[in-house]
């Protein structure tokens, strides 16, 4: 009996392969096409091409990771250890040898080409009411015949020269306040946080003298990419922004894949809560090298999450979302010190955690309602946060609706055959030719396209490694505008009399759309992909639609960094949102993250969203029993029945070719056309 050679599945790119005993993992990843740099020519002494072994059963990959899967240190891996460092848990790539199956994390500290996370913060004017406030006050001296305590006469003074009474103090400033006083000679900077009206105020920070130094934290934490703003309290400015990618996508790609390893590994969610924990507190630091600026002075933080990521990151175990009911744990507003999330920040900082609106419809949806509020205006508005899980709010000023639609990680380049994360090399744009079709295209960190002069020499800097989202909804449009790829998805094996870039696979057909180092095609099975992720974010559309009993809607905002790079013209031409005037279409970026950013500069934003929440109605689309029949409708280019008028008339739409899977085969026979 032949022995199966071991799986090796490199994250987070998802690339994977079966690979003999004994090969180096360097030489896997580069067979994949995993970018996993190394600049010494494998002798093991730049230690750039450091790799970690993730240990677990990972049901969803069909994979038992362990470091006994990989050799032990040889000499030149122990002899780098020794002189350079190498941090624990991490192995060098060009020395370990595959000896079992295994799964793969290329640390993004250690790659140059890392992925692009593009998530800025917003430029939007936001009224500041925070939180946390820094009031100076100068302090009698003590006096004898006054035997009052150096702290109960400061909160004298912030009572005559601010207005607080009642004053809680953090119980780690107890042993401080004598020192401060003395120190700023009987003057002092004290923060004060008072979230709402009706809560006690807290001194939760002191320095001596005049200290104007205050900032807060606004951080999305999404299933793929995590983004943070470090903010001015004082002024309102935003001093630095930085993202990256989520180090939970070694566990799952998906958030329910992530429920599973909870589920099927006693350690699983702490092992989660530990990885994204980690990778917020490097977030700050990066932030604060940016901004200049010392954790100490941060005082306040305000996060939002999907329902998932949310539990994760405040401890909690998941599980109950993988199944119905889909129960929370928590669905209103977190408030607790920053500490208890194990976020060194000041000692007395505090954080604040949106509400979640749903099993499925978490904080990040309701922070992205907050920036673009639908519930404030007359005009029916779509809000769609395009993710692994779309998250769909629908509604105005009279009624707002909500719900959640798994599309699962093909718009982000997973599931993809050449699929990647949006990072240099990553084909973003496609054009088609309509008469000859041959493509031209644009790449993550070329300027040019890729027919333009000087393509070739920037693009050898970055090389064309694969194809990201933005770029794959693209191309599946433009194969259907040109007659490549039918209503019903098939790609026509007839056009490859038209083109050589048609080509047979097996009993389908591809499109060729770049023939280099690395081949990269768009399949049969990606279109399959791409229709039933918009099939499934179209037919919660719908559903959401017929709730609320309206057939059109007046605009569409797509959420999010990877709704940023969504033409919203070819987003339609696939059936990925309803009709309606691509004028009114627009991206808003990372409106979850300026939820947050509102949120953390002004209280009033926190009421505001706490009681939106609680007047949303939450649709879940699994007990829907009309949402098969619209997910099935769905899956044809653009849609099965709904019209397109308005598309119609900005884009000339194809005539209505339907072709079985089958039919693609041997030229096209047996073609069925209708006419719209």
């Amino acid at each position: 009996m032949t022995e199966i050679d071991p799986l090796v599945l490199f994250m987070p790119s998802g690339k994977r392969g079966r690979f003999p005993v004994g090969t180096p993992v360097l030489d896997a990843a580069r067979q994949l096409g995993v970018y996993v740099e190394s600049v010494c020519g494998g002798r093991a002494t730049c230690g750039r091409c450091q790799i970690e072994v993730q240990e677990g059963n990972f049901a969803k990959h069909g994979i038992v990771s362990s470091n006994d899967h990989i050799s032990p240190p040889g000499p030149k891996e122990k002899r780098y250890a020794e002189v350079r460092t190498l941090p624990e848990g991490r192995r060098l790539s060009c020395s370990a040898t595959i000896e079992g199956d295994l799964v793969v994390d290329v640390p993004q500290d250690a790659v140059v080409n890392a992925q692009v996370v593009r998530k800025a913060a917003s430029d939007r004017v936001i009224e500041r009411n925070p939180a946390v406030h820094l009031c100076y006050v100068e302090v009698d001296e003590p006096d004898m015949h006054k035997p009052l305590g150096d702290l109960d006469r400061m909160k004298v003074m912030l009572e005559k020269d601010w207005g607080y009474t009642d004053l809680q103090v953090e119980p780690y400033l107890l042993p401080q306040v004598q020192k401060i006083l003395r120190k700023g000679n009987w003057t002092v900077t004290a923060a004060i946080h008072r979230d709402s009206d009706t809560q006690r105020p807290t001194i939760i920070a002191l320095w001596p003298g005049l200290h104007n130094e205050a900032y807060g934290l606004a951080c999305d934490i999404g299933s793929t990419t995590i983004a943070m703003h470090l903010v001015s309290l004082l002024s309102g400015r935003v001093v630095a922004s930085s993202g990256t990618s989520n180090p939970q996508i070694r566990f799952g790609e998906d958030l329910m894949s992530r429920v599973s390893y909870v589920m099927m590994n006693p350690d699983g969610r702490e092992a989660m809560t530990k990885a994204v924990r980690h990778a917020v507190s490097e977030l700050v630091d990066q932030v604060c090298r940016e901004g200049g600026v010392a954790r100490t002075d941060i005082l306040d933080s305000v996060f939002v999450a999907n329902p998932i990521m949310h539990h994760l990151f405040l401890g909690i175990d998941p599980t109950e979302l993988g199944q119905a009911p889909f129960a929370l744990a928590v669905s209103g507003a977190v408030s607790c010190a920053a500490r208890d999330i194990e976020l060194s920040l000041n000692p007395g900082a505090r954080t604040y955690l949106l509400p979640c609106i749903a099993g499925h419809v978490g904080a990040d949806a309701a922070g992205a309602t907050l920036a673009e509020g639908p519930h404030r205006q007359d005009r029916m508005m779509l809000l769609v946060d395009v993710g692994t899980n779309a998250e769909i709010v629908l509604g105005n000023r009279t009624r707002t609706v909500a719900a959640s639609s798994p599309t699962g990680p093909a718009f982000e380049g997973a599931e993809i055959s050449c699929g990647q994360r949006a990072a240099p090399g990553a084909i973003e744009r496609v054009r088609i030719d309509a008469q000859t079709l041959e493509p031209r295209f644009k790449v993550i960190g070329v300027e040019q396209w890729s027919d333009e002069d000087g393509f070739a020499e920037a693009a050898e800097k970055t090389g064309i490694t694969g194809i990201c989202g933005s770029a794959i909804i693209e191309v599946v449009a433009e194969m259907y505008l040109f007659g490549v790829i039918s209503t019903d998805g098939v790609v026509d094996g007839g056009m490859a009399a038209k083109s050589p870039r048609i080509l047979a696979t097996g009993r389908t057909f591809s499109y060729l759309l770049h023939d280099g180092a690395q081949t990269i095609t768009v399949t049969q099975n990606d279109v399959r992909a791409i229709q039933l992720a918009k099939a499934a974010l179209y037919a919660g559309i719908k559903l959401l639609m017929e709730k609320l009993g309206v057939e059109t809607v007046d605009t569409i905002r797509f959420a999010g960094a990877f709704g940023s790079f969504i033409d919203p013209k070819y987003a339609m031409v696939l059936g990925l949102i309803p009709d309606c005037e691509l004028s009114e279409v627009k991206a808003v970026g990372n409106a979850a993250g300026t939820g947050a950013l509102m949120a953390l500069l002004n209280r009033g934003h926190r009421r505001e969203i706490e009681d939106t929440v609680t007047r949303i109605e939450k649709i879940e689309t699994a007990l829907e029993p009309h949402f098969q029949q619209l997910f099935i409708d769905a899956m044809a280019l653009p849609n099965k029945v709904d019209p397109f008028p308005r598309l119609a008339a900005a884009v000339t739409l194809p005539e209505r070719k339907i072709l079985s899977d089958g039919d693609g085969e041997g030229g096209g026979r047996r073609r069925r056309r209708n006419r719209e």
